[in-house]
């Protein structure tokens, strides 16, 4: 099974601590699975991977790699990661694309697919992706189509990607239409989360990465999510103690779900919370204008408020929520694209089943359901309203 080298066994025997404050207390690098049969894959969390060879080189089926990067990631790490690789005996092939949301297209796909046909990549050759989850999600995409699958490995460089978009195997492109419409599901072999990488992210970049990791609370970890209350001024300082504890506590409740319902058939549709609604503000917005997270935070109000309205959770609820967004620095209002828009994006969401959007609601904090008994009024109040000043805190 896939993570059962001995480097991974050795790091997973010092787990971290899964709640409280004894997780404030470690900084060692941590692993956990992602439990799918032989597909099974490991997390690595921890500062310094990218020096760290011996994570990567057991789950190489030839040791020759393409590293597909961008235009800001590959200043920074690429030259680190190939030096590991090549003083461990792997001949590296450097992708570098450019960077941003409005380069997940076919056009960019298709410049990794023309240096792997030019270069002579075979089915063996395991590609690598290195920076955020535009980068993680075009190469997933290369990788589970080019030769009808190659291996892959995911080194995440950014919060949102290393909670969220890095683990669990979903792939794309974004169309005009719709974000994320054309993928697949391909798992990698290995995730390294090297924490390190977080201090070179922008400050609104780590911010719309927390917006990934608040969501896991608010979905079904409420101890998470006090802890998250608690301690998210330590996040937004990069206290590596503390962003070791989120990320690990992301990855787990993603693992745990991804393990449950791999092709999101069920609970899976979970981690879309707030997704419904921030798919269509980016979208409405145009790709890259808005930030993933920064979207998410404001359709996860959206969502929060719209459970309000059908009598599910409090007022105080939702200001408890945006609160926390605030104390974040990621937006508490969403923009006011106007009811049609809204709808004209929402409508081409992966969650629409037989005509009818289903929506991501909070039951309570802690816990969330999919549903798509959702009054149509109710919805175009919520929108009308909502969108222009959902909170006043």
């Amino acid at each position: 099974m896939l993570g059962s080298n001995a480097c991974a066994d050795r790091i997973a025997r010092q787990p971290l601590q899964s709640r409280g404050d004894d997780a404030n207390r470690t900084t060692t690098v941590q692993t956990l699975t992602v439990a799918l049969g032989e597909r099974s894959y490991p997390i690595h969390i921890g500062p310094g991977l990218l020096g760290q060879a011996a994570l990567i080189t057991p789950h190489l089926a030839q040791p020759r790699v393409v590293i597909v990067t961008n235009t800001t990631v590959g200043p920074l790490y690429l030259d680190r990661l190939r030096g590991v690789l090549e003083a461990a005996g792997v001949q590296t092939l450097p992708i570098v694309l450019p960077d941003g949301e409005q380069y997940k297209n076919w056009e960019t796909l298709n410049r990794i697919f023309d240096t792997l046909l030019e270069h002579r990549a075979e089915r063996k050759t395991t590609l690598i992706a290195l920076g955020g989850g535009v980068i993680g999600d075009l190469t997933g995409f290369a990788a589970a189509t080019y030769q009808r699958g190659v291996p892959f490995i995911q080194v995440p460089t950014t919060l949102l990607a290393q909670v969220d978009s890095s683990v669990g195997g979903k792939t794309g492109i974004n169309h005009p239409l719709g974000k994320n419409m054309i993928g697949a599901f391909w798992q990698p072999r290995v995730v390294l989360a090297d924490t390190d990488t977080l201090n070179t992210l922008p400050d609104r970049e780590l911010s719309a990465g927390l917006a990934e990791v608040i969501k896991y609370g608010l979905i079904r970890d409420l101890p998470f999510l006090e802890w998250l209350e608690a301690n998210i001024e330590r996040l937004l300082a990069r206290d590596a103690q503390a962003l070791t504890y989120a990320i690990y506590q992301s990855c787990r409740n993603k693992a745990e779900v991804v393990a449950a319902d791999e092709r999101e058939r069920g609970q899976r549709a979970l981690l879309n919370l707030g997704h419904t609604f921030g798919h269509a503000i980016e979208a409405g917005m145009g790709y890259g204008n808005w930030l993933h997270g920064e979207a998410v935070a404001a359709g996860t109000l959206l969502a929060a408020d719209l459970s309000r309205r059908m009598g599910l959770i409090s007022a105080d609820d939702v200001v408890r929520i945006a609160d926390l967004f605030r104390r974040a620095k990621l937006p508490t209002h969403a923009p006011a694209l106007g009811v049609e828009t809204y709808l004209a994006h929402m409508g081409v969401d992966k969650k629409v089943e037989g005509g009818r959007l289903r929506f991501v609601l909070l039951r309570r904090l802690g816990e969330a359901f999919v549903t798509a008994e959702v009054p149509e009024a109710l919805l175009q109040a919520m929108l009308s309203e909502g969108t222009t000043g959902l909170v006043r805190s």
